[in-house]
């Protein structure tokens, strides 16, 4: 099957979308498809031989975050060269909604689309005005895929239409054979995520850390991202900064290494999550995990059975549960068979065959629906068969 995805986020700066879309795109190129991804890229970036750039994203602020999007006349060129060319089975467009490539690919393809929602936001004023302007390309589409329940209530209220759930994938065992790191480990939380995002919610992690350290005077915070390190720790008392470890950015094989290091994962969201992709990868390393009380975040830990939750935004409360957890060997253990098991669910043996179903629906129903229009025109020109 030859097969075009597009991905509506800067391929330059990292996200939960773009890496679910890289991941597709592999798992489906070994599987032996034919897969073109049209992202949007720095003219120097170094891409994979699979995607293809449609030039240089802009920032604009997108679901309480900075997304990096890519619209105008050249990014339209592009996007019609490439659909041109690509001669596509079937066109897989994330986010049609959000003012980038999703959208100008919505309005040039042809034939079989299919969708996905990644975006959670029950009350986006600006999604309910641009829908007469959506609705055009919206009614394009031949199947949609939300990756969370909360991302198909948001497509429901807003867009209208429905979407089968399908969630985010994971190479389950790309996380669980990664060698843990000897410096990583002992009494460790972990966090990853854009130091300067603060809906990502480590200024909650750090108001929490005094309480944690002073129980747990052997722990300490081991922190992957990109931002302002100083300001990161310019609430905590100056004898507890050395007990937070900047790592940056890291490559995919490190932030493997570091959640089979860790003895505790934290996940200080404070909302605009529609899955928690990062949950899913500390699960497949074998990291316990505790995270705020996010409907999407419960969803994926099943409602606190494969890891704990804490009221969102309430740094008490996670100061307990994580003194608790680090105290607690046996529930960390617990956590890890818990998280292990329930993560299959996950992996892209089971998600790439379910989006492989949608793609073979919508090319079959494009099939029969050809074959009928053939029909109907051999019969009304006297060339039906017998």
């Amino acid at each position: 099957m030859r097969i075009g995805i597009v991905c509506p986020y800067s391929w330059d700066v990292p996200g939960g979308v773009q890496f679910h879309i890289r991941d597709l795109a592999e798992h489906l190129i070994r599987l032996g498809h034919e897969v073109s991804v049209l992202a949007p890229a720095d003219d120097d970036t170094p891409l994979p031989p699979y995607v293809v750039s449609a030039g240089r994203a802009v920032p604009v602020p997108y679901n309480g975050s900075v997304a990096r999007l890519n619209f105008g006349f050249l990014s339209a060129a592009r996007v019609r060269r490439w659909l041109q060319t690509g001669t596509f089975d079937v066109i897989h467009i994330h986010e049609p909604a959000s003012p980038s490539l999703g959208l100008l690919s919505c309005w040039a393809a042809q034939g079989p689309i299919v969708a996905t929602f990644h975006t959670s936001n029950p009350r986006s004023r600006a999604m309910i005005a641009a829908y007469p302007i959506l609705q055009p390309a919206l009614e394009k589409i031949s199947a949609r895929i939300a990756v969370s329940e909360y991302a198909r209530r948001t497509l429901v209220e807003h867009l209208g239409g429905d979407a089968v759930v399908i969630p985010n994938g994971v190479d389950v065992a790309f996380f669980e054979k990664a060698e843990p790191k000897a410096e990583w480990q002992g009494h460790t939380i972990g966090f990853i995520g854009r130091i300067d995002e603060p809906r990502k919610g480590l200024p909650v992690l750090m108001k929490a850390l005094p309480r944690i350290l002073e129980a747990c005077p052997q722990a300490r915070l081991l922190v992957a991202g990109r931002g302002d390190e100083e300001e990161a720790v310019a609430t905590l008392p100056r004898e507890m900064r050395e007990r937070v470890e900047f790592l940056g950015m890291v490559s995919d094989e490190d932030k493997a290494r570091l959640l089979r290091s860790v003895d505790v994962y934290v996940a200080p969201n404070t909302g605009g999550e529609s899955f928690g992709i990062i949950l899913v990868e500390a699960m497949s390393a074998g990291a316990p995990v505790l995270a705020a009380d996010l409907d999407a975040f419960a969803q994926v830990l099943d409602q606190g059975a494969a890891g704990e939750l804490f009221a969102n935004e309430d740094a008490d409360a996670l100061a307990d549960a994580a003194v608790a957890l680090l105290r607690d060997p046996v529930r960390r253990a617990e956590l890890r068979k818990r998280g292990s098991a329930h993560v299959r669910r996950f992996d892209w043996s089971t998600v790439g065959t379910d989006i492989l179903a949608v793609y073979e629906t919508v090319t079959d129903g494009a099939a029969s629906v050809a074959a009928d229009e053939r029909t109907g025109f051999r019969a009304r020109f006297g060339l039906a068969r017998d």
